[in-house]
């Protein structure tokens, strides 16, 4: 087994092409001596070693501050005869003085380089923009980092993941990586690996639905989630802009109607495409895409099997998770026989006409408000409140637009008892009031289950990688660096704890995870700030806090929220859905009025969102807005003219445009 200890690369070249280990050494005795018995029984079992030692006079080693140079004496191994190897630590202070005749003995093949300096400032710039860490020891087995002196206890002793990593860089493996999911996140991790010089494979298979439907590379906002969704949305929006042309001169006599199997098609076959496409990039990427289900079977061992049932196994020195998540059903009799998911909507064979939408959450939403768009009668039964996590005031003002726009909502009722056959071609579903316990029944052509989704984590043999889940939703605890607690395996995406649910958000982390394995970079997954928008009828945009979180952990008193009702110019000729958009920013009176909170409600919100997302990312304060030139006319301007606090209570209705 090899146990390198490896120099500090000049300033510009990238840490993680260097040996295996390397070791800032600490200003404290007991430190020291800690981590010399910790790992000098390892030493006995090494076939060779760097070393590398400092005259220890910068702050990056945690010695004396008063001198920003230090001497690097680089021990390197090459090959000339085994021989006992002995280098005495150089020392330049009185603490070191003391152990200034510690040596280290390794059989080993080493020759002495040469002297260097370097700036030491610079290197605790560098290390603490790769690691976040300024303490010392730093450190770095097989190119992860550790942390500190006990965190490296931990790992060595407690976890027992030391021995692992080590081994990592000496054994052979069938690939550099191995991304288990073929979805948004996984595909970004796997291409980028790949154009960094690493052999990646990508496992993807999609287990069907109840109803049978499965799809292919992509994952679920290609084949069942953003992509089909914001088209169909866009298709219920072509209804509503037909009836405003009217308004605005356009003639036609005849009766405008819409075909479900014309729209499904035309969906379905970009959606194609673009499966399409993945499989090709990952080709000219040099990936190799197996279209197999993958479940571990040891820690650096899986197995894969394809839809034949045939079984192989490969290995990899590392592994990332990004398996996606599925819509959980209702756990009632009768709700995977007779009801879909949204797994299934977007490549239905038939209109799904008179439609129960169970569920509060943003898919609900999204689906109930385009099926309603596109004339169908559409009732959501709402459970408790709308889109848990956003901010009420919002997901309150969104669903009164949806209801005063002919989709019907069943406040605090849940589905009870068995769903079952009512009328041909309908289905009998019998719900209860979570507040007076009053039983209703209605028949509807299809339930659509929006209840939640939960993480594919349950049958990939986690247990056997030792990879610790989260027991009641299936979500995995990572690092800031997306790291189990595996050192070598590695989750993105929506299986993540208490991080977004997003693509985008799960492109970013793939991409950056790979970066920083491969190519030295030190820059992380920003999860702060992270803009999104709900694609309801009239479409609501967010970024930073809901007002609900703010006064959390800001406190009311702290905060201004400045607000205001408005009027889109689209909007105003054909005399509809006047003040009925919304905008407010939440600011943090104690930090120069940043804004912390941006909350839009109205045409267009995804292209509104995301100019902002940035200027909040740059952290922009209210008097920044105050002094922007607004683009007039449109509805993004609004947030540079308002004048209104919530806590003055001023009118916030707008006259025009």
């Amino acid at each position: 087994m090899a146990f390198f200890f490896s120099p500090l690369p000049p300033l510009g070249h990238e840490l993680s092409n260097q040996s295996s280990f390397f070791l800032t050494l600490p200003h404290c005795a007991v430190s020291l001596h800690l981590l010399f018995s910790l790992h000098l029984p390892l030493f006995s079992q090494c076939c060779s070693f760097l070393l590398f030692t400092l005259s220890l006079r910068t702050r990056v080693f945690c010695i004396a501050q008063n001198s920003r140079k230090h001497c690097c004496l680089l021990v390197s191994w090459c090959s000339v005869l085994p021989s006992w190897c002995c280098v005495q630590r150089m020392c330049s202070c009185n603490f070191q003085r003391k152990a200034r005749h510690t040596h280290f003995y390794c059989w080993s093949s080493v020759s002495l380089l040469k002297w260097l300096k370097y700036d030491g400032s610079s290197y605790q710039d560098v290390l603490h923009a790769m690691t976040g860490q300024k303490t010392v020891p730093s450190v770095f087995i097989n190119k992860t980092h550790i942390g500190g002196c006990d965190k490296t206890v931990q790992v060595a002793h407690k976890d027992g993941h030391l021995q692992q990593l080590l081994a990592a860089e000496s054994e052979s493996y069938d690939y550099d990586l191995i991304v288990i999911g073929g979805g948004s996140g996984g595909l970004a991790c796997s291409k980028e690996s790949a154009s960094l010089g690493k052999k990646v494979m990508v496992l993807d298979y999609v287990v069907p639905t109840p109803k049978g439907t499965s799809w292919g590379l992509g994952g679920t906002c290609v084949n069942v989630g953003c992509i089909p969704k914001k088209l169909m949305h866009q298709t219920a929006l072509l209804r509503t802009a037909l009836q405003d042309a009217r308004s605005l001169g356009w003639e036609f006599s005849e009766q405008v109607s819409h075909n479900w199997e014309t729209m499904k098609t035309a969906v379905n076959n970009y959606i194609g495409s673009l499966n399409w496409g993945y499989r090709v990039s990952l080709r000219n990427k040099n990936v190799n895409y197996v279209n197999a289900y993958a479940e571990f079977v040891e820690p650096h061992k899986i197995k894969a099997t394809n839809k034949r049932g045939k079984e192989t196994f490969y290995t990899a020195a590392r592994f990332v998770l990004a398996t996606g998540e599925r819509p959980r059903y209702l756990g009632i009799p009768g709700d995977k026989e007779y009801c879909i998911t949204s797994d299934d909507l977007f490549s239905l064979p038939y209109c799904p006409g008179k439609t129960l939408v169970v569920g509060a959450s943003y898919v609900s939403l999204e689906c109930g408000g385009f099926l309603a768009g596109l004339g169908l009668d559409v009732t959501i039964m709402v459970r408790s409140i709308l889109l848990r996590g956003f901010d009420q005031e919002m997901a309150d003002r969104a669903g009164d637009y949806m209801e005063t726009h002919g989709v019907k909502f069943l406040r605090k009722f849940v589905p009870v008892e068995e769903l079952e056959p009512g009328t041909p071609g309908r289905l009998k579903v019998t719900a209860k009031s979570t507040e007076t316990g009053e039983i209703i029944e209605g028949e509807y052509n299809t339930v659509l289950i929006a209840v939640g989704r939960d993480a594919c984590t349950e049958k990939i043999g986690l247990d056997k990688a030792g990879v610790k889940v989260n027991p009641k939703n299936g979500k995995i605890p990572v690092n800031d660096e997306e790291q189990t607690n595996v050192p070598h395996i590695y989750a993105i995406g929506d299986i993540l704890e208490g991080k977004w649910e997003l693509t985008p958000v799960a492109i970013q982390a793939g991409r950056l995870l790979a970066r920083r394995l491969y190519s030295g970079s030190a820059t992380k997954c920003d999860y702060v700030n992270v803009p999104t928008t709900v694609f309801t009828p009239l479409e609501y945009g967010s970024c930073g806090l809901p007002e609900e979180k703010a006064v959390e952990l800001y406190g009311q008193e702290n905060l201004e929220v400045y607000h205001s009702l408005f009027w889109p110019l689209e909007f105003t000729v054909p005399n509809r859905d006047n003040n009925r958009s919304y905008a407010k920013i939440i600011c943090h009176k104690l930090d120069n009025e940043r804004v912390i909170g941006f909350h839009y409600l109205g045409p267009n919100a995804g292209e509104v969102t995301q100019g902002f997302g940035a200027a909040m990312k740059c952290g922009i304060t209210k008097e920044q807005l105050d002094t922007t030139i607004g683009i007039h006319p449109t509805c993004a301007e609004i947030f540079t003219t308002m004048e209104v606090t919530k806590s003055s209570g001023g009118d916030i209705t707008q006259a025009g445009c």
